[in-house]
């Protein structure tokens, strides 16, 4: 890298080096930016010290240090402490804190009433994943356009960029829809491990076909997104909510003979049952989510 391109690049504040913080800070100091960061508890960023970052004794004298700011912290309310008092006049804020869409567009609406302007985001990726090429992380970030044109090149230093709107909000709501959706995943998972568990079924063998049924699956969320687009849950439809909640019963007496609970899987099965009752049982089973809207209730 030449001395130029290391001149041109922005120089930048982190607040917070925690693992995340720390493997961030860790990418942008060897792509040739200057870094400070700060961090409450400072014996944990003296690693950084000695791999170039000027650490600042203070939160405020981390902010003052940089233009871009970024935030890197436990959650909204550590991001709240950590700059309680401190001018943030001029500053770019880029919290890449993980909170909720509320808070989100709270967090917006407070840091220009300072006069920073401001992106919120959400971290798609484990540290391991930060700066190593091919992993598929990315960073969601909502909010100001232009600070985010700005510094986008600056951002997709340690993992890809995905802007996703105006609203604050949109990388948070982004961010936890996509957990959300894992988590219901890993539910399944687990529940599959369970049934098999009192077997000679070696893990490791059923693990492959596990994956492989999940990958065929997984493109059905498009076929739901084309449902809940047009309004018509019956399009296309090839194993309705009938068929479905009638093969629920075989999974849940399955359970019972295996001697596992079905706990993570009654709550979907009943929302199903739920919907079938008020008379959709030609859709399919994207209709549930008119259950989940609270709006609707």
């Amino acid at each position: 890298m030449t001395d130029t391109a290391v001149a041109s690049r922005t120089p930048l504040t982190l607040l917070g080096t925690g693992a995340m913080g720390t493997a961030l800070a860790r990418v942008w100091l060897a792509a040739g930016h200057e870094v400070t960061v700060w961090n409450r508890t400072a014996a944990r960023a003296e690693a950084l010290a000695a791999e170039g970052a000027r650490v600042a004794a203070s939160a405020a004298e981390a902010v003052a240090a940089n233009r871009l700011v970024i935030a890197c912290l436990l959650d909204d309310t550590s991001v709240g402490e950590a700059l309680d008092g401190i001018s943030l006049a001029g500053r770019d804020l880029v919290n890449l804190t993980t909170g909720t869409p509320a808070e989100g567009r709270a967090r917006a609406v407070w840091s220009e009433a300072r006069g920073a302007r401001f992106l919120d985001a959400g971290i798609m990726a484990v540290p391991p994943m930060i700066g190593a090429p091919g992993s598929g992380g990315y960073v969601f970030y909502s909010g100001s356009a232009e600070l985010f044109e700005e510094h986008r090149d600056t951002l997709a230093v340690p993992a890809g960029t995905r802007y996703v709107g105006a609203d604050p909000g949109f990388a948070a709501l982004h961010d936890v829809a996509l957990l959300s959706a894992m988590s219901g995943m890993f539910a399944g998972i687990a529940h599959a491990f369970a049934l098999i568990r009192p077997e000679d079924i070696a893990p490791k063998d059923f693990a492959p076909l596990l994956v492989d049924w999940l990958t065929a699956m997984a493109p059905a969320a498009h076929q739901s997104a084309e449902r809940l687009q047009s309004g018509d849950y019956t399009r296309g439809v090839v194993s309705n909510l009938a068929m479905q909640v009638a093969g629920n019963a075989t999974l849940l007496r399955t359970a019972e003979e295996q001697q596992v609970s079905p706990e993570l899987l009654t709550p979907y099965t009943e929302l199903m049952e739920r919907r079938l009752a008020q008379g959709h049982g030609d859709e399919d089973e994207t209709g549930v989510v008119e259950l989940l809207d609270t709006r609707r209730s």
